[in-house]
């Protein structure tokens, strides 16, 4: 079966190629692929080249030029670089808002009353669904890229977070991890954090991260790959426990 896949492999990629120009054009507008190696670029193209393949854009409001889905493509499959395509199956569609959309949502109040809850989003994972991204804050994220935001990795975070079906902050970890390692890490990480917006202290990321697990893993996964120092600096564990789990060493340094 790998023999095969590896021969499926090879055909998109020489059937389906991305152009140089726009593959050039891309790679050096988004400073968070500056790090990385020859090697390491030549095999992001080809994942990129099969999630342009195997994904399907729906665009609402917008239309997509062949540069804008490979802006998507390479910064979606940044993360699985060192895990594997396969991370990224069992779902095909992105769907593409020009802005910020707003999603309806049910709330249930301590008193057991449902609510609706009318919400602007700027990014979005559904478990077997979509990725529901908007387009201006991509663009936003490129342009400012030292605020530590992305928001494409941080609904692939969400993805490989569901890959067990749930949404709890702990991704199906590789067979050499120790799972309670990285519990503690995150959860006295995720502790600190709620703490200090509990007491209205400033934070060194996105207090958006204080929500929940899942919300935490997905905003420090957004800083891992955009401003990894911050994460190495003010959260080591965890910086450590996602350079084992991602296979990548963004500041630098080397898994031990």
């Amino acid at each position: 079966m790998n023999f095969i896949r590896r021969i499926k492999t090879r055909y998109l990629l020489h059937r389906y190629p991305i152009r140089h120009d726009i593959w050039h054009s891309v790679t050096e507008q988004l400073v968070i692929l500056h790090r990385l190696s020859a090697v390491e670029k030549a095999h992001l193209r080809e994942l990129t080249t099969l999630f342009l393949h195997e994904k399907r854009f729906i665009c609402v409001g917008i239309q997509l030029t062949d540069k804008m889905q490979v802006t998507i493509a390479v910064q979606a499959c940044l993360p699985i670089l060192h895990l594997g395509f396969g991370l990224l199956s069992g779902w095909t569609d992105i769907v593409v808002y020009p802005d910020a959309f707003f999603v309806n949502r049910e709330q249930v109040d301590e008193c057991g009353v449902v609510h609706q809850e009318e919400r602007l989003l700027c990014g979005e994972a559904w478990s077997r669904g979509p990725i529901v991204l908007s387009w201006s804050d991509i663009e936003r994220d490129i342009a400012d890229e030292q605020q530590g935001q992305n928001v494409i990795i941080h609904e692939i975070a969400h993805k490989l977070d569901m890959l067990d079906g749930s949404s709890n902050g702990i991704p199906p970890l590789h067979f050499k991890m120790v799972i309670p390692d990285w519990t503690t890490a995150l959860t006295e990480a995720y502790a600190a954090l709620q703490q200090s917006v509990e007491h209205h202290e400033r934070t060194c990321v996105n207090a958006y991260a204080a929500t929940s697990p899942a919300e935490f893993f997905a905003v420090l996964s957004e800083y891992f790959f955009t401003k990894p120092e911050v994460l190495f600096t003010h959260y080591l564990a965890v910086y450590r426990q996602f350079e084992q789990y991602y296979r990548q060493s963004p500041f630098g340094l080397h898994v031990n």
